[in-house]
């Protein structure tokens, strides 16, 4: 990653990727795109107020995980997550207030998580957030998203709103609470739409600064296969439950481990000989280092 700032008003970002992430969410990008994890370059816009605009390609303004697993709570990524964008493209207008309490955006977007424009789309997407850190120990956050993933021949509006808040209860215990839910249209030009959702809940606890220990509920509701297909009956109606074992040696880095059961309505796992089943587990360790 290079981070570069020219100027008290500008700012510049370049970030390459490989590996499993990259293969798995930039594989709808042409050519060198597939290996840009972030390249954008920002102004600001006041020279005394915290008002900027920043253009190219940038990390989603949509949940609080990321694709770097040490700064999330948990080793593998929420359902909730892992079916919104981690990564945008377009145009973006921030502003941040003088107390630095409150944090308003506003993004004109090339699609749900796009660094090109699906072809035969000739529409940008729109997206909103604001954020409130009333305290140190919370943030509050609402973002949103209006646009179409399809081509004109086929385009369907998809309405979506992201809300979580994180809280830090006390030195040792926090607590993130999340809600996504979203609505797309069933055939273009009709009214009748398609709606899923997903709650997520993650309690943290750190008794010494070595040790973290996590637990997260969710479940992820998709019953007309707009995010997630599974051609079963009742789409996909999933719960899941993890148990995360952290183990900081340093400040960069992170030994990491974690169990994890999905349970779904309908048998839409496949067991290793090939046979259905409702439920999934898996046992999740990594060891990461950071520069």
């Amino acid at each position: 990653m290079v981070k570069l700032i020219t100027a008290d008003r500008i700012r510049a970002n370049v970030a390459l990727g490989i590996g499993t992430y990259m293969n798995a969410n930039y594989a709808a990008e042409p050519g060198v795109l597939k290996n840009i994890y972030e390249a954008n370059v920002g102004y600001k816009l006041s020279r005394s107020k915290n008002f900027w605009l920043d253009m190219g390609i940038m990390s989603s303004h949509i949940g609080f995980e990321s694709a770097i697993s040490k700064d999330c709570w948990t080793l593998t990524r929420s359902l909730l997550a892992d079916n919104t964008p981690y990564y945008e493209s377009g145009t973006k207008l921030s502003y941040i207030t003088d107390n630095n309490k409150w944090l308003f955006s506003a993004m004109a977007l090339n699609g749900w998580q796009r660094i090109q424009r699906l072809g035969g789309n000739s529409l940008m997407s729109w997206g909103t957030q604001v954020q409130c850190k009333p305290t140190d120990h919370v943030t509050l956050n609402y973002s949103t998203f209006l646009g179409t993933d399809k081509p004109d021949s086929a385009r369907l509006w998809r309405y979506f709103h992201n809300l979580y808040g994180i809280m830090q209860l006390t030195n040792e215990f926090g607590i993130t609470l999340g809600f996504d839910i979203g609505q797309e249209q069933v055939k273009k030009g009709e009214s009748k739409m398609n709606t899923w959702y997903s709650p997520v809940a993650i309690l943290r606890f750190t008794p010494v600064e070595q040790w973290a220990f996590a637990v997260r509920g969710e479940y992820y509701s998709d019953e007309h296969g707009v995010i997630i297909s599974t051609g079963s009956p009742n789409g996909f109606k999933t719960w899941g439950y993890s148990a995360n074992i952290d183990y900081l040696p340093a400040k960069n880095m992170a030994l990491r481990l974690e169990g994890r059961l999905l349970n779904s309505k309908d048998d839409i796992f496949q067991r290793s000989d090939e046979s259905a089943t409702g439920t999934n587990t898996a046992v999740t360790f990594s060891a990461a280092v950071s520069f």
